[in-house]
Parts: structure tokens; sequence; C-alpha cells
């Protein structure tokens, strides 16, 4: 049910688009702009290609970055993120993280999802290639980033704790919780470096979660 509002408000954001020509991905967007695809048959069997265009690192910041919808290389629509666009048969719903986009997928009325097809010349797309071709570089790619977010997770949490502990007010009740593993500044400034490297590469294969991914910046 929450999914299902927070879908209705996401449509409510979405305004008309203004007709222009979609742009070409350029080999100097790969770290702002991620560009996705979707390719649907109408019922008399024309196919119809849809563009997911954000230009993820322009005013994010202050919270205005929008996802922009093409229709056979026409602006369709565009909204503020998350996005939710009505396509036939389903919905485009389009959200990000703070290292990229962590969801661009096409739900269908039935419930179904699939995600959109990334532009070969963008990140997300050569990524994409890289999995293809190299399966098993892949796939050990990303056991690396998910190891290292889980090793900077654990670090944080036993950071979090014993600094929680410290007060008098609640280590005269609990004690006092000194962390097992005491890194140096700088080895601690390159795990959260090395985190910010595995949640972008993750983000370039639309994974995300909120307890790894979410607390790495």
């Amino acid at each position: 049910m929450f999914k299902e509002w927070r879908r209705r408000r996401a449509v409510q954001r979405v305004k008309p688009g203004h007709g222009r020509s979609l742009q070409r991905f350029r080999w100097w967007q790969l770290l702002f702009r991620a560009l996705f695809y979707l390719r649907l048959t109408n019922d008399d069997g024309r196919r119809a290609v849809y563009a997911v265009d954000v230009r993820h690192w322009q005013n994010q910041s202050s919270g205005k970055v929008k996802a922009h919808l093409y229709l056979d290389g026409r602006h369709h629509a565009e909204s503020a993120l998350p996005a939710a666009f009505p396509v036939r048969g389903g919905t485009v719903e389009v959200r990000m993280s703070a290292f990229g986009l962590k969801r661009c997928h096409y739900v269908t009325e039935e419930g179904a999802e699939h995600a959109l097809i990334p532009d070969p010349d963008s990140a997300e797309g050569r990524r994409a290639h890289l999995d293809r071709a190299h399966p098993a570089l892949s796939r050990l790619i990303g056991f690396f980033s998910l190891t290292v977010l889980v090793i900077a997770a654990v670090l944080l949490v036993l950071q979090l704790i014993e600094h929680l502990t410290q007060p008098d007010a609640i280590s005269q009740h609990i004690g006092t919780f000194t962390s097992p593993v005491e890194l140096p500044a700088w080895l601690n400034a390159m795990v959260g470096l090395g985190a910010l490297a595995a949640s972008t590469e993750r983000a370039l294969r639309l994974r995300y979660s909120r307890l790894l991914d979410g607390g790495a910046g």
C-alpha cells in the first residue's frame, strides 16, 4: 500500500515535455549523466522507444535533480526525483542515491519489473558490457564491492557503539564498549574512500542496499 501511495505521488509530479530532441551521449558526460532505454510495442505493432535521461550530478545538493523522459527521440515528460512516468502498460520508476541511480525500472500493470537498458556509451552501459564480455571478472568486482561495504559498515557500527557508550549517564548503567578494531586516521580515510568507490560501482549496476550503500556517504 505504501509503495502504491508513493508511486501515485511521484506520478503527480510529472510535467509535460517540450518536444526537444534527445542529445546523444558524449564521453565527457560519464561522471554526471545516466541514459537508459525502454522499447515497447504498441497494439498496431509499431515499436515505441522511451529514453530516461538523468544529469545526476547537477544541482543534487539542492534536491533539484530531474529525470527527463523521451519518446522516439523527443522530450515527452519530466519530473523531479523520485520519478514515476506512466507509459504504455505500466510505469517507469526512477530513483537516485548519493552515488548514482539506484532504480530505473519498468513496472508493468501486473507488477513485473524490468530494468531499463543503459546507453552503451554511458558508465552504466560500459559496466553492463564488462558483465557480458567478462562475467567472471564482473562477479569478482561485484563481490569485492560488497565486501568493502560490509567491512565499512561493521567498522562504523563498532565506532558508533563505542562513541555512544562514552557518556557517564550511559556507561554507569551498561558499561563502556571499546571497539576491538582501532584504525589510524589515514586507514579510516582509505576505508571511507573504498566504500565510496564500492557504492558507485554498485550504482552502475542499479544495486542498492539502504544498510550498506545508504551509510557509505
